[in-house]
């Protein structure tokens, strides 16, 4: 028998970013002379360089000729894109990653949600950076990986405190985690992406290596391949002041 996964049960009856987007417009109405800086929401408010807007058009001139028309991409990206990515934003940089370590999707969130399929939904500990981007908390709730919503926070999560007080960097936890690789996704992207840290608030070489570290394992001696290449992004990231 078709039953619903209950688990969508817990999710609190609102979302993050549309509390923001009612706030911005109960606002905006009341206050149509006050000009609105959106940090909430990370959206564009530029128009599209001349060389994107050129790159859009070649694409759609590509697609209006049978021998330059494309249907279903490859499920990785293709490998033209692939390899510019590889050598321009890699390579260029000194950091060894190859074309077939690179995975073109289309979104973050989408791969959020997914790659958690790989992983069992009992008996995982997991730690969260808070604040964090929602679909980091939200996709391990409808997985089932947490209990039900307490005060704002979920039972079975770890939330790993951001404040001024630590410069916005949450702490490695100190209690054993599973899930070591989402401590990692929250403070990497967090530094990048809207709504989940201040945009002043980046992490440090140090810091982003002994996340890479705990990840890896316990040992002062354990490393891998994934954690040099994490580390060496981890280098990039800094130096480029991201």
């Amino acid at each position: 028998m078709i039953r619903i996964n209950e688990n969508y049960l817990k999710l609190k009856a609102s979302y993050l970013f549309s509390d923001i987007a009612k706030r911005v417009t109960a606002y905006t109405t009341a206050n149509p002379d006050k000009p609105v800086i959106r940090l909430g929401i990370g959206d564009v408010t530029e128009p599209l360089s001349p060389t994107v807007l050129k790159a859009f058009h070649a694409g759609v001139d590509e697609m209006a000729a049978r021998a330059t028309f494309k249907g279903y991409g490859p499920e990785q990206g293709y490998a033209f894109l692939r390899e510019a990515i590889a050598t321009n934003d890699y390579a260029a940089r000194g950091c060894p990653i190859a074309a077939d370590e690179i995975f073109v999707s289309d979104g973050s969130k989408c791969d959020c949600g997914n790659i958690q399929e790989i992983f069992a939904t009992e008996g995982l500990k997991l730690a969260i950076p808070d604040p964090v981007y929602p679909v980091y908390v939200d996709t391990n709730v409808m997985a089932g990986r947490t209990g039900t919503n307490l005060d704002g926070r979920y039972a079975g999560i770890t939330y790993l405190d951001s404040t001024p007080a630590n410069g916005y960097v949450p702490a490695i936890p100190s209690v054993a985690t599973d899930r070591a690789f989402s401590i990692i996704t929250g403070l990497a992207t967090s530094t990048v992406t809207p709504g989940s840290t201040p945009p002043d608030a980046s992490l440090t070489t140090p810091v982003m290596a002994a996340c890479a570290k705990a990840a890896a394992g316990k040992s002062n001696n354990t490393r891998s391949a994934a954690t040099d290449r994490l580390t060496c992004i981890t280098t990039l990231l800094t130096e480029n002041g991201v």
